[in-house]
């Protein structure tokens, strides 16, 4: 569709632009028969404009025609499809850190240096950046069921993949696997947004989502705190073998378990629309949507590209902290693997509970930016925190400063994801996540690759300080975001009415 043509309603006055009106192609045509939501210009202004206000005067006499209500509602296998996409995104995040939080482990069995291992980790980030557009166009095209299948589908095959991999000579079989496990993280990382949007109502759509990233963090906790456990730092090589041949088993048994799931049991959304937001977003016709347009677009959003950004530098350090925190924990505490992965579990946990309370604070208060800016400026401070604590010597007091930073950072995930879907409303919220997504990998390969050098050549503080320098840019660059929350402007468009 060109970007400037006209979308024509029933009254004369009621156009509203194709900038206005892009949505999932795949959403369109499985719910045919909804009316859209169409406004005239005057008192309102655009409706879904930087600054749009909502203008109950201007809702008046033939205007309140322009905005009909559509029949919603709720349907309780919502939340069975959420906690089983919840497994499939846990299943694929616990493969991401496997390696990395026993990596001195992994680096004595397959004889390869603490790049080679870091990279095990990273190839979940630079998958991402080149596959995202294509998957973004699934999305767009054959909707979430069929992007959710294939990448628990990946997440399977690279599972069996790694069994074949527990020999001290089999590292690239072992690189293999965990390329095409990386592969499913495109598929799955920026689902939880869409899927709330698609399954829940406007009360609960921004707890939906924290579930959704909640489940994320659970696989990332367990990737914490399971390796250490199942594959003890050992001398006799066959014996290592064994337990990491056990380890890779159990992933391989749980991710095909998950995928048998999905193919039964996932559907796409339901019948009818849990809100008058997703029931506008619906009706738009197909034909009338363009998915480059739509990328062009959310492109020339200043808000959003400023949230692209802070998302990114956040998620990145998050990235960098998970990848290295071995790392950074046995520089202090020799021999202390387990309480490694005991403080990374730490780190998870607490963001888990952080992301689940600034989810149910969203749909309390709808304070997208002032609660953004906030937990941002507290990953600041935590992170502060951690670097002048971690080599004081004792661990507990790690553990302490690891769970605030995790509160706080991990915490900020379901809010940039929320915060990008109402500034860019009525665009697929799956474009705008994995948008945001991508972001945050280009940022933690960076600053994964820049921390170990700075740790390898300096110490652990100096590298700490360097996230520190970027999460004050980040803490910064959130207070200039003008907060335009577009979804609940539609939303109370169509209550007034």
């Amino acid at each position: 569709m060109p970007q400037n043509n006209s979308l024509k309603g029933n009254h004369a006055n009621s156009e509203l632009s194709g900038e206005e009106w892009p949505r999932s192609k795949a959403a369109k045509n499985l719910a045919p028969g909804l009316a859209s939501l169409q406004w005239s210009p005057g008192p309102l202004g655009r409706a879904i404009s930087v600054g749009s206000r909502l203008d109950v005067e201007a809702l008046q006499g033939d205007r309140a025609e322009l905005v009909p209500q559509h029949e919603t509602k709720l349907y309780h296998r919502r939340w069975f499809m959420l906690f089983l996409f919840s497994a499939v995104s846990a299943s694929n995040a616990f493969m991401w850190l496997q390696y990395g939080i026993i990596s001195n482990i992994f680096m004595r069995f397959y004889n390869i240096d603490s790049l080679a291992i870091d990279w095990l980790s990273m190839i979940y980030l630079l998958t991402y950046i080149p596959l995202i557009l294509p998957v973004l166009w699934l999305l767009d095209n054959r909707g979430i069921r069929d992007v959710v299948l294939v990448g628990s589908a990946f997440n399977c095959i690279g599972a069996w993949i790694k069994i074949g991999s527990a020999s001290p000579s089999l590292f690239p079989i072992t690189f293999l696997g965990q390329f095409v496990c990386s592969v499913a993280t495109v598929f799955v990382l920026g689902i939880p947004s869409y899927l709330a949007s698609v399954w829940f109502g406007e009360k609960e759509v921004s707890t939906a989502c924290s579930i959704g990233v909640l489940g994320n963090q659970l696989g990332i906790a367990i990737g914490f705190l399971v390796p250490p456990i199942l594959v003890p730092n050992v001398d006799d090589m066959d014996e290592l073998a064994h337990h990491i041949s056990i380890m890779f088993y159990i992933t391989a048994g749980v991710a095909t378990l998950l995928f048998i799931l999905v193919v039964f049991v996932f559907q796409e959304r339901p019948k009818l629309p849990p809100t008058q937001a997703q029931a506008t977003a619906r009706s738009i016709p197909s034909e009338q949507y363009s998915y480059t347009a739509s990328i062009l677009r959310l492109l020339r959003n200043r808000p959003f590209i400023l949230l692209i950004i802070t998302y990114g530098l956040n998620v990145g350090c998050f990235y960098a902290v998970g990848t290295l925190l071995n790392r950074m924990i046995i520089d202090h505490y020799p021999g202390e693997e387990v309480n490694a992965g005991r403080i990374g579990l730490t780190i998870v946990i607490a963001g888990m509970v952080g992301s689940l309370i600034c989810g149910i604070w969203l749909d309390r208060t709808k304070t997208y930016k002032q609660t953004t800016l906030a937990v941002y400026f507290m990953s600041l401070v935590g992170m502060i925190v951690y670097a002048a604590t971690l080599s004081l010597g004792h661990l507990w007091v790690v553990f302490i400063t690891a769970g605030a930073l995790g509160f706080f950072m991990t915490g900020y995930l379901p809010l940039g994801f929320e915060f990008a879907v109402e500034l860019t409303y009525p665009e697929s919220e799956g474009t705008s996540s994995g948008l945001l997504n991508c972001s945050a990998q280009v940022f933690g390969i960076i600053f994964t690759i820049c921390q170990g050098k700075i740790i390898d050549t300096f110490s652990t503080l100096e590298g700490n300080i360097f996230l520190c320098v970027f999460l004050l840019i980040g803490t910064i660059m959130t207070g200039l975001i003008k907060s335009d929350l577009r979804r609940q402007n539609a939303n109370m468009l169509a209550k007034a009415a």
